[in-house]
């Protein structure tokens, strides 16, 4: 059973083709649109700003989503927010990747298909235009990102739609196996390596 949380007498809304994993928290005025994907111990806490998580966006294992009243938090379309990052009160752009455990300060606007490195942390008020690679802390734009480094980040978005679909068709909470089976298989599909050179 998902954990949603009415406050004030706003409860949150969940696209029927979106997938929120049961650990995962929502409260309040958040907006999840379709095919998304709200990864295991997210937090996404509408009890003061609005959260907006567009179509087809993933938020990963252990994101914190906030912001102060009167403001929104927006993950624009593909958006792909990884494991561990801090987004408050900011604008993630279409098409655009957040690294792991990175930050994102309010009123912070990263551009469409651009990339913050994983561990930068982006100031309050800081504008990344389109195609940006934006890394450090505090964040600044290294240089613009090649097409090839875009297409690296819309597979691994493309990986995670897949997952969405795979989460709410296969998943279910099991008891464990005492041992390893014998011939295990692996998981299916792969989306091949990163380029060379890419931004982390």
């Amino acid at each position: 059973m998902l954990k949603v949380y009415a406050i004030d007498g706003l409860t949150p809304v969940v696209h029927p083709s979106a997938f929120v994993h049961p650990s995962a928290i929502l409260i309040g005025d958040v907006i999840i649109g379709a095919h998304c994907y709200i990864g295991p111990l997210a937090s996404l806490r509408g009890d003061f700003g609005r959260i907006i998580v567009e179509q087809g966006a993933n938020v990963q294992d252990g994101c914190i989503l906030h912001g102060f009243f009167d403001t929104d938090t927006i993950i624009e379309e593909d958006g792909h927010i990884g494991h561990g990052a801090v987004l408050h009160g900011c604008r993630i752009g279409k098409d655009a990747l957040v690294g792991m455990n990175a930050v994102v300060m309010d009123n912070a606007s990263i551009g469409a298909c651009s990339i913050v490195a994983a561990s930068s942390f982006v100031k309050a008020n800081f504008i990344a235009p389109p195609r940006s690679l934006v890394i450090g802390t505090p964040a600044v734009i290294a240089r613009s990102l090649r097409d090839e480094e875009i297409e690296w980040k819309r597979q691994g978005t493309r990986d995670y739609h897949q997952l969405t679909l795979r989460s709410m068709t296969t998943m279910r909470c099991v008891t464990p196996l005492q041992e390893v089976e014998a011939s295990r298989p692996r998981m299916p599909g792969a989306s091949g390596n990163k380029p060379k050179g890419a931004a982390s």
